[in-house]
């Protein structure tokens, strides 16, 4: 049977694993002491436990009180047995009756030792919930350890006691994993199980998509742009709309980084998933004209009442907005929370829709200078190389012409067109959006 300094290398091999403290460890051991002396003396024992763990010895000292009659033998011994160690003895006094860690019969090691694992795994139970019950949200990444039934078994890499899954519904089905690749997710919730807490993670829902942009935008991390809203479709489509604390950090190009590099990094992780970023906006109104990106919208009608936006298009932009299967007006009333019904300019006016299908923007909102980002039809890459040569703004790239940008080094004939285009379609129609990816 092993001995005491045994059983306290053993221990503190434990403790190393399961990253117990060496006062929490010192307190497992005299629980699982007391459970094994209670096995043998008595449920009502009393003892005195010290641990030396310098020299590797475990002191224990019965604790018996001296009675001229003993109602519990397990904490009380008669006077006569008393004086028989010691004559002094008088009734009231306590006797301490040494106890050789060896004398321990396997009965009641087992005991300790059960008691102890229990112990380890509520601690375990209790830095699990403690450690995860606030950081909903947060990307955890890990290993795929096993695949039961669809779902994927996650060992996480800085906590690897803790019980953490993918659900078959929780995960991008265009995705496949086997066991031993490296996976990552954000945490969705934490679960109480018989077993203890468990980590539900997720592949498929909008808040992995925001952990990722967190990972990837410094101005998330720091505070300074927030992600307000998100609406996803795993595996083809996520809206996102940003807003600034800073009027001078412009959200939608913090999300889309230098020549796109910080969303890239985003739609690489998802597997080609299509973003759209939109600024976010209070107004339902403006915030509903922003979720639409990329069609351009003509007008937008609100009922507060019902929570209902009427969005009026051109007939050329019908198809835009509504999206392939509905996707785009879908994920724009997910995005805002309102639902949102399209029409035609022509259906709008034979419903008896009056007045300018444009509203006139505000003499302010008029006169502001657009930035690149925020201009429908330029794709990240060439708002990246817009940027590079100093070019952020409408009003910058107004006075440019064909020559001056082919000079510009990734803008093929093609794509110098597509930027006349759309210069001359702006200028002659104000247009606000966002960035798609």
């Amino acid at each position: 049977m092993a001995g005491s300094a045994e059983i306290l290398t053993a221990l503190r091999e434990l403790s190393n694993l399961k990253q117990i403290t060496r006062e929490e460890l010192h307190g497992l051991l005299q629980d699982g002491i007391l459970a094994a002396l209670a096995k043998k003396h008595g449920a009502n024992v009393q003892a005195e436990i010290e641990i030396d763990e310098v020299k590797g010895a475990i002191r224990i000292v019965l604790l018996k009180t001296v009675v001229n009659e003993v109602t519990d033998e397990s904490r009380e011994v008669t006077l006569e047995e008393a004086r028989f160690m010691d004559p002094e003895f008088q009734a009231g006094d306590v006797m301490e009756i040494p106890v050789d860690f060896m004398e321990f019969g396997r009965t009641a090691v087992q005991a300790a030792k059960q008691r102890i694992i229990q112990r380890v795994r509520e601690g375990e139970r209790t830095r699990i919930r403690d450690e995860f019950a606030g950081r909903v949200g947060d990307l955890l990444s890990g290993e795929v350890q096993q695949i039961e039934r669809g779902k994927l078994v996650v060992m996480l890499n800085k906590f690897r006691e803790a019980e953490a899954i993918i659900p078959y519904r929780e995960q991008n089905h265009r995705e496949h994993y086997h066991q031993g690749e490296p996976v990552r997710a954000v945490l969705k919730r934490v679960e109480d199980t018989p077993k203890g807490p468990r980590l539900i993670l997720s592949r498929a829902d909008a808040l992995f998509v925001q952990a990722l942009f967190k990972l990837e935008v410094p101005e998330i991390q720091q505070g300074i742009v927030e992600i307000k809203a998100a609406a996803r479709e795993v595996g083809s489509r996520t809206k996102i709309a940003v807003t600034s604390r800073d009027d001078a950090v412009d959200p939608v190009g913090a999300c889309v980084g230098l020549k796109g590099a910080r969303v890239q990094a985003v739609v690489n992780e998802l597997g080609g998933e299509r973003i759209d970023i939109v600024p976010w906006s209070p107004d339902p109104e403006r915030f509903a004209k922003l979720a639409l990106a990329p069609a351009r919208v003509a007008r937008v009608f609100s009922d507060a009442v019902s929570r209902t936006i009427q969005a009026v298009v051109d007939e050329d932009q019908l198809s835009l907005a509504i999206g392939r299967n509905g996707q785009n007006v879908r994920l724009a009333s997910e995005l805002t929370g309102w639902k949102i019904d399209l029409y035609s300019s022509r259906e709008w006016l034979e419903k008896g829709g009056e007045g300018p299908l444009f509203a006139p923007l505000p003499e302010d909102e008029a006169e502001a200078d657009i930035p690149l980002t925020e201009i429908d039809g330029l794709e990240t890459a060439t708002v990246a190389v817009l940027s590079e040569a100093g070019y952020n703004t409408l009003n910058d790239i107004l006075d440019l012409n064909r020559d001056d940008l082919l000079r510009l080094p990734g803008i093929a004939p093609e794509e110098a067109d597509r930027i006349m285009s759309i210069i001359d379609e702006l200028t002659t129609e104000d247009d606000e959006g966002g960035v798609s990816a």
